[in-house]
């Protein structure tokens, strides 16, 4: 046995390149180095951990067989790419992951050029990487394209669409589908290598082509039943049937922590004719660190976290998590109401259905990541005469807006949406930003839309939903903890379409929608200071609209302004049409309406994103300010240019 040397492997590779220089039994230290560095970033950062060690061999492997950037490799969600962006080129960057100016969380094509595509939501990746395939295939240039796609993301519909569409980018498209929901026992993990390594060898596949190309000059009865025979012996053996069946030539499984193994049959398949090809790997979320294999849920996502206990750092105790808010009341208004049912795209104890689940599983529904199917699935339900609740983030509702348009809206059908993650959300940064769902709902005729101020507000909306069977109606919450205001005993419903004033003033109106609202009231103290007595009306609608309480404020205050965590075409854009039509700014009125940018704000802090969106305390001051010194009447500007 030789002495390991005193420089790391992984300190001597900065680009793939230099991995490729590397003898195969080499690989093994590099993997062992490669998982060790992304603990040990992970602890400083926190994020995403489980899955980024699931992947260590297999990223390994790719990189080694392939010859990235050239061939772009295209990873699903990007959850399990912070052991790609330490080997290519980022490390002396890793620990700034998810940090305001440092790398994100997810691959970004502007960050390196290892990264051809950028993700974040599930499903992406065989649809962006056959693109690739027949781009290079179209200007006939070499070039593979490699997807790796978890084994969750497979039950979004889009994966199989592609599969479907895929049959003419040949041997220039590489799924690899990482199916971490199992685990092989090393007898059976060993035949199952072998078996990979055979299927996917030239000594398989050169007379498995050769016997295809004589059977299809036999007539065709015989033709189509020996291509079944091949298949179903194959599939018996493999379960590759669908994937053949969607024209993919499918290898595996394949254990993917052996190292070896992967670099062989990566290298088959590489080197293969056939195509396009499915590589069925079978890995371990969280492998090689004892408290994320004991605990693959606790370590998905993760806090900074102390490498030798696996302790993570906790948050002081506080407020309730909106999550947990909306999961709890819906479950104690279940208890009464037997047609309340709650569905989930893949997220339950993200949005709080696993609070609902608890207490009601036979009416809890976690779809998978199938956004559209659970829209309209809710709408089918809503149609039957239930109350369902539809919980997904407000960046995950988007995929589904189709569903919400046709199979809801239209229909008016009272499907609630329980829209969870509204507003920034941090270290996620734009790809997960919940900054359009007002604007994209409130459009919709039939939608009622409601914003919630805090905690209290949300047990209000989450009851006044259960009983609204008129048609659709959405309740948008943020992350993160509530304020700490008393929660009510028992949730009331509320009129739908009528804000409250929180505050009474006489010169300037702050009209706020959702959890703004706190800023709102820190902005009347500092105008109050000033002279400046100031009105504040909590909305809680951005449809429909208080028309009586806007008109009032609009007609007997100078200065009106609107705030809310949505982009523009929201509540902003309804109160201007408001008063536009109904003549409100022609007697001197100055409105201003504050609202997200117009951009997709990157990751940092929440309060930083905030303050750069310019949504805090101290902007709505600045805007108030800036309108009385405004000397042109009936003027409308933006807080921002």
């Amino acid at each position: 046995m030789t002495d390991r040397p005193e420089t790391p492997l992984l300190d001597t590779i900065a680009a793939p390149e230099q991995l490729r220089a590397l003898e195969t039994n080499q690989l093994r230290q590099f993997a062992d180095e490669l998982r060790a560095e992304t603990i040990a970033a992970v602890s400083v950062t926190g994020g995403h951990l489980g899955a980024g060690l699931g992947v260590v061999e297999l990223t390994t492997a790719i990189h080694y067989v392939f010859d990235t950037p050239r061939d772009k490799l295209v990873w699903d969600v990007g959850h399990q790419c912070y052991p790609h962006k330490i080997m290519t080129g980022r490390r002396d960057r890793i620990r700034t992951l998810r940090t305001g100016g440092g790398l994100s969380g997810f691959t970004k094509r502007s960050e390196s050029e290892y990264d051809p595509f950028g993700a974040a939501h599930s499903s992406t990746s065989i649809s962006a990487a056959l693109g690739f395939a027949i781009a290079n295939k179209l200007k006939d240039q070499p070039g593979r394209a490699i997807a790796v796609i978890g084994d969750g993301a497979m039950t979004a519909g889009m994966a199989y669409e592609a599969m479907n569409n895929a049959e003419g980018a040949g041997n220039r498209l590489i799924v690899i589908l990482n199916d971490n929901d199992m685990s092989i026992a090393p007898p059976v993990g060993s035949l199952r290598n072998s078996l990979a390594r055979l299927v996917s060898s030239g000594k398989y596949l050169t007379p498995r082509k050769f016997a295809q190309r004589i059977a299809r000059k036999l007539p065709e009865p015989i033709h189509n039943a020996a291509r079944r025979v091949e298949e179903y012996a194959r599939g018996m053996l493999t379960g590759g049937t669908l994937f053949e069946e969607l024209g993919f030539y499918y290898v595996g499984p394949v254990d993917g922590h052996n190292i070896e193994a992967l670099v062989e049959v990566l290298e088959n398949v590489r080197d293969a004719e056939e195509g396009p090809i499915l590589v069925h790997v079978v890995t371990k979320k969280g492998k090689g660190y004892g408290p994320a294999e004991e605990a693959a849920d606790k370590y998905h996502g993760v806090q900074k976290f102390d490498v030798v206990s696996g302790v993570q750092a906790k948050a002081p105790p506080g407020p309730p998590a909106y999550q947990n808010v909306f999961g709890e009341t819906l479950a104690k208004l279940a208890e009464t109401d037997d047609r309340i049912v709650a569905i989930t795209a893949a997220m339950p104890s993200g949005t709080g259905v696993d609070k609902f689940a608890q207490a009601h599983p036979d009416r809890a529904f976690d779809v998978g990541i199938a956004e559209q199917h659970a829209v309209t699935f809710a709408a089918g339900l809503a149609a039957q005469g239930m109350r369902p609740f539809c919980a997904i983030y407000s960046t995950f509702l988007q995929r589904a807006y189709d569903q919400v348009v046709h199979d809801v809206a239209i229909q008016n059908l009272p499907v609630r949406f329980a829209i969870d993650r509204a507003g920034l959300v941090g270290a996620d940064g734009a790809t997960h930003a919940g900054s359009f769902d007002v604007t994209y709902l409130a459009t919709l005729p039939n939608f009622v839309v409601m914003a919630a101020a805090d905690e209290a507000e949300l047990a209000h909306m989450t009851k006044t939903a259960a009983e609204h069977d008129s048609g659709p109606i959405a309740l948008r919450y943020p992350r993160g903890n509530g304020i700490g205001i008393e929660m009510p005993a028992e949730p009331q419903a509320l009129e739908i379409g009528k804000g409250r004033i929180v505050r009474e003033g006489k010169k300037v109106a702050i009209l706020s929608l959702g959890t703004r609202l706190a800023e709102a009231l820190k902005a009347a103290d500092r105008l109050d200071a000033q002279g400046l007595s100031t009105t504040v009306a909590d909305l809680r609608f951005a449809k429909p609209l208080d028309e009586a309480l806007i008109r009032r404020l609009l007609t007997s205050h100078e200065v009106a302004v609107t705030i809310e965590e949505a982009s523009i075409g929201g509540l902003g854009a309804h109160v201007l049409t408001l008063a536009s039509d109904e003549g409100l700014i022609d007697g001197g009125l100055k409105l201003r309406t504050m609202r997200l940018p117009d951009v997709f704000q990157d990751h940092d802090k929440p309060e930083k994103q905030y303050d750069e969106a310019g949504l805090n305390a101290e902007h709505i001051v600045e805007t108030v300010l800036k309108a009385l010194r405004h000397n042109s009447a009936g003027v409308i500007e933006g807080a921002r240019a």
